[in-house]
């Protein structure tokens, strides 16, 4: 009975989001105690239980990754803040063949340069609807296809490593694998973070080729409106230039050195971050009030996230209390039609929860619940963490309720209709889910460039605070006994 008590709190998740309008973490903390509530009073479940919550957020909180999340975001932030993103557009377009796709392959390019450093869909969506679609705009194309092309260009640092998403779910996905390996007995790798970078690095090459395909075919021929030639983009000055040339190798050094091992997440981010903020300041494009801004953003952004990792992480908790989580696996391993179908359905699921919950609380209250037993049954931890991630990412493009959709058409100085932007956007969620179908049918794409000994390849040993952590994050402990004086 308590088991399917877990599936009615997270159904009743969906509906508060939908009904109240409150922020997902306030849904998620109060659904946790709701169901804390009625579980004590039952009397199914001991109240003691509760006090492994205190540990488990430190144990959270614990890990190095986090400290990724704010430095992303201070670079996102800073994008935003500096005329990086103008530069760049301006030098890409005057690199480029003068053509009518032009300013759309422009977009693009700069969608999936900066998509990684702003660290979030929003802030990648602010940054190229201030930048890019007013120079969009001067070149004549229409406002439903410059819409369109924000919007999917706002995705791709997504799947770009080391995007905010692949952080969070590279850390989710070693916590789902640890209890797969620990359940099962296994002499398996854990995957990491680094991983679930290596493995999205392929598809995330094919998904950025396609978008540049599909924005240069469907405006090759395209007749551009009527617009002011005064304008139309200027020229980058040497100056420009060579802070987008410098931009550009500075972006590609640390992306590429997170995605192929040579710095860690929280390394480029600190990196990046320091240079931004060095940049602006030494430019004077930084002064006191503009910084002061900055922080607050950073600091209010973060500590939504935060606060949505520590609601999600109570209400997982809860639910392994209240044994959702067995019967969950129980559904998965008792799934007919093989492993395949398995994985398919487990996908369909999170698209499903896409409809009511973004990629941050799927990440945080989906994933711990249905990844595990999905992992006790196929080994392949890194090839469904590249499937869990392009999912993801179709939760992005989904048109009825995707964030960078709805983000796009509230940014927009002019309205736009519903059907106006499906149109144009069309190809852009079909390419990727082509490609999501495409990983589905060979994993192998998610290990290209490794050998049976790189898959295989025991990590170092995990130091024993380390791993005693990750044992106290499987299970709710029990209460400690109490304490008694000293006999007298």
């Amino acid at each position: 009975m308590m088991p399917a008590f877990g599936l009615a709190l997270l159904g009743l998740v969906g509906i508060a989001v939908i009904a109240t309008g409150l922020p997902a973490a306030l849904v998620l903390i109060g659904t946790a105690c709701l169901g804390a509530a009625i579980a004590a009073l039952s009397g199914d479940v001991s109240i003691g239980l509760l006090s492994a919550l205190p540990q488990r957020l430190i144990n959270l909180l614990e890990s190095d990754l986090l400290q990724a999340i704010p430095l992303y975001v201070l670079m996102g932030a800073l994008i935003d803040r500096l005329p990086l993103a103008d530069a760049l557009y301006r030098s890409t377009l005057a690199v480029l063949p003068r053509a009518p796709a032009a300013p759309a392959v422009s977009g693009i390019l700069l969608g999936g340069l900066l998509g990684p450093m702003n660290g979030s869909v929003g802030a990648s969506v602010l940054a190229l609807s201030r930048t890019v679609e007013p120079r969009l705009a001067a070149s004549g194309m229409p406002l439903h296809r410059r819409a369109a092309l924000v919007t999917a260009a706002s995705t791709l640092g997504v799947v770009v490593p080391p995007s905010l998403v692949l952080i969070l779910l590279g850390d989710a996905m070693l916590s789902a694998h640890t209890i797969a390996v620990t359940a099962t007995g296994r002499d398996d790798r854990v995957i990491n973070t680094q991983d679930v970078f290596h493995g999205a690095m392929a598809p995330a090459a094919l998904y950025f080729i396609a978008c540049l395909g599909v924005a240069w075919w469907f405006n090759r021929a395209a007749k551009p409106e009527i617009v002011d030639a005064g304008t139309a983009p200027a020229r980058p000055t040497a100056r420009e230039a060579a802070a987008a040339v410098v931009t550009v190798l500075t972006v590609l050094i640390l992306l590429g050195g997170v995605a192929l091992g040579y710095f860690y997440a929280v390394e480029a981010a600190a990196m990046g971050g320091f240079a931004l903020l060095s940049a602006g300041i030494v430019s004077g494009r930084l002064p006191l009030a503009v910084l002061n801004a900055v922080l607050r953003d950073v600091l209010a952004l973060t500590g939504s996230l935060f606060f949505l990792l520590a609601a999600a992480t109570s209400l997982t908790l809860m639910l392994r209390i209240l044994g959702t989580d067995q019967l969950v696996a129980h559904w998965v391993g008792a799934m007919p039609g093989g492993n395949l179908a398995a994985v398919a359905a487990v996908l369909g699921t999170i698209g499903l929860t896409a409809l009511v919950l973004d990629a941050f609380e799927i990440i945080f209250v989906v994933v711990p619940i249905v990844i595990p037993p999905l992992l006790i049954r196929v080994d392949d931890a890194q090839w469904i963490a590249v499937l869990v991630l392009l999912t993801l990412q179709a939760s992005f493009l989904n048109p009825l309720v995707g964030y960078a959709v709805m983000m796009t058409r509230t940014v927009l100085e002019r309205p736009i209709a519903f059907t106006a932007l499906l149109r144009p956007l069309s190809p852009y969620i079909a390419t990727q889910a082509a490609l999501l179908l495409l990983v589905l049918l060979l994993p192998q794409l998610t290990h290209v460039g490794e050998n049976a000994a790189d898959r295989t390849r025991k990590p170092p040993a995990m130091s024993e605070h380390e791993l005693q952590r990750r044992f106290r994050d499987l299970l709710p402990e029990p209460p400690p006994p109490p304490s008694f004086g000293p006999a007298k």
